[in-house]
């Protein structure tokens, strides 16, 4: 069984299964879409369920046993693009269990009752976000002797670091000791972290496309994108520069003014005319940015490794640190795509930022390959918020 609450995560499931299923794309699959699809003033289809995303039949293919349980999230962008994947795991034959596990008081109850039984006789588990309290909560059911852990973006490095180094699981931009939800999930998350941690009875397996160092008795795996290469592409390449959106705004560790004057500057700088929207980018920022900086905002609904490989997409990407500055490298390989990653100023940082941020962001970027790197982009001082923290 695989547990997915974002898009990415269900796609490293599909990249996971490719490679442990030595697997290859089924000869009547196609595309969704061609090109990068679009959705100009428009949400995600949330009304109606396809009947392909019900819980999976008896008579679906069964490619490796695998069942998907997407954990829908309420994000409408997060959810459209979901869909669309789980739509995509359909056609590659696996069978895929949609769960409103955050539909009201009486669903997280009524998912894991649910899930409970066929969690128990599970031998593998895999999931996407190991922070997640309902992913923790589940990992409380399961007996399965092997678990897996998929990339959920950057997030995967702070994981092992925690891991390897026994603390408890907090996320990166977390800021501030624990609050009361916190201290009475405390006992949920310790176990989470014993069932993560190997033993004689159990192993843990990282599968990644993340600069990772393997803690004591876990197998890292690496994530080359094979099955997104295989699938799709090569793309067609524009004569024009793409820029890749982040949700470090949406997470409260860099101000919103500094960022849009750093995206102008990037644009005025490279040229670049198309602006890819982070999943959970707010609307109103969206709307500055194509307002106010000429930029076509692009909403993907699928994940941006899919768009790239699929194209068209810009000779040049460049991106603030984030997780698509290990991925595209990895799916975009031998299309000559050049991926540049742009430093974050550690003056655009808020007074909320963890005090972790500039030191995580900077790893990220860091332990970026086969990307050009540009110093962080000049700012008015006048728009930039200093904080405090050192540059």
């Amino acid at each position: 069984m695989a547990f997915v609450e974002s898009p990415v995560q269900l796609l490293n499931v599909l990249e996971w299964a490719h490679r442990h299923t030595a697997g290859a794309p089924r000869p009547d699959h196609r595309p969704l879409c061609d090109g990068v699809p679009r959705q100009s003033g428009g949400r995600p289809v949330e009304e109606g369920r396809p009947a392909s995303l019900l819980p999976a039949d008896a008579d679906l293919p069964d490619a490796g046993g695998l069942l998907v349980v997407v954990l829908a999230p309420h994000d409408p962008m997060t959810r459209g693009q979901l869909r669309r994947m789980a739509q995509l795991a359909r056609e590659q034959g696996y069978r895929v269990r949609w769960e409103e596990a955050r539909g009201g008081p009486g669903a997280p109850a009524h998912t894991i009752g649910g899930l409970a039984g066929a969690l128990r006789k599970a031998r593998r588990v895999v999931i996407g976000d190991p922070f997640s309290r309902y992913v923790q909560l589940l990992l409380m059911i399961t007996r399965a002797r092997e678990l897996v852990v998929v990339d959920d973006g950057t997030a995967t490095m702070e994981f092992v670091s925690q891991l390897a180094r026994g603390e408890r699981l907090v996320r990166w931009h977390r800021r501030g000791g624990r609050g009361a939800r916190d201290v009475v999930f405390a006992p949920v998350s310790a176990s989470a972290r014993r069932k993560l941690t190997p033993n004689t009875r159990r192993s843990v397996e990282v599968f990644t496309s993340m600069p990772v160092e393997a803690p004591a008795g876990v197998t890292v795996t690496a994530n080359d994108f094979a099955w997104t290469r295989a699938t799709f592409g090569p793309p067609r390449l524009t004569r024009g520069t793409d820029l890749v959106g982040t949700s470090l705004v949406e997470t409260g560790v860099v101000d919103a003014e500094a960022y849009l004057e750093a995206v102008a500057a990037l644009a005025r700088t490279h040229g670049a005319t198309r602006y890819f929207a982070h999943r959970r980018e707010h609307t109103d920022k969206l709307h500055r940015i194509g307002a106010r900086l000429g930029l076509e905002v692009v909403r993907p609904e699928l994940p941006l490794e899919l768009i790239a490989r699929r194209g068209p997409i810009g000779r040049t990407v460049l991106s603030f640190p984030s997780t698509v500055v290990h991925t595209l490298p990895l799916a975009l390989a031998g299309t000559g795509v050049t991926v540049v990653v742009c430093d974050i100023d550690p003056a655009w940082l808020t007074e909320t930022a963890s005090p972790r941020a500039e030191g995580f962001l900077s790893g990220v970027t860091d332990t970026a390959r086969d990307v050009r790197r540009l110093p962080y982009a000049p700012v008015p001082t006048t728009q930039a918020v200093n904080t405090g923290h050192t540059p």
